[in-house]
């Protein structure tokens, strides 16, 4: 297995480079730690035998997953999942009628919901965003 050597980032991306001069890279909506860490909190790691490390913000990439995940960009759905944590994902599948374990593994990008499924999972946003817009107070 190929091990990650050094690492860096910008504002969407980690990069890695291999013992090999290989470059990969991941987005960091993967990583929601990593995602709203701080410069210096990102640079707060460390590479062991299997993955690197940021204690401060208890976040661990294995570099198989690393280099399996390279120059995966989060699809429309995945990625609005991802920037809107505050969505709770258990809570939104039992309202739109899909098992909660299936939706993460689609925000996850393990499984691949169908045209139909994706079409349920958008209703269902727009339905939460109308019920959002009634609020008043």
């Amino acid at each position: 297995m190929k091990r990650i050597v050094q690492i860096w980032f910008d504002s969407n991306w980690l990069y890695g480079k291999d013992e090999e001069g290989t470059q990969y890279r991941q987005s960091v909506l993967w990583y929601r730690r990593l995602m709203d860490a701080t410069p210096a909190q990102r640079a707060d790691y460390t590479l062991s035998e299997d993955g690197m490390h940021w204690r401060s913000i208890n976040e661990d990439i294995g570099f198989e997953s690393f280099i399996e995940r390279n120059n995966i960009e989060p699809n429309p759905m995945q990625t609005f999942f991802l920037t809107h944590r505050e969505i709770n994902l258990s809570s939104f599948a039992k309202k739109i009628g899909i098992n909660a374990n299936l939706m993460r593994d689609y925000i996850n990008g393990w499984k691949t919901p169908s045209s139909q499924r994706k079409a349920e999972i958008l209703s269902g946003v727009h339905t939460y965003a109308q019920d959002l817009q009634q609020i008043s107070f």
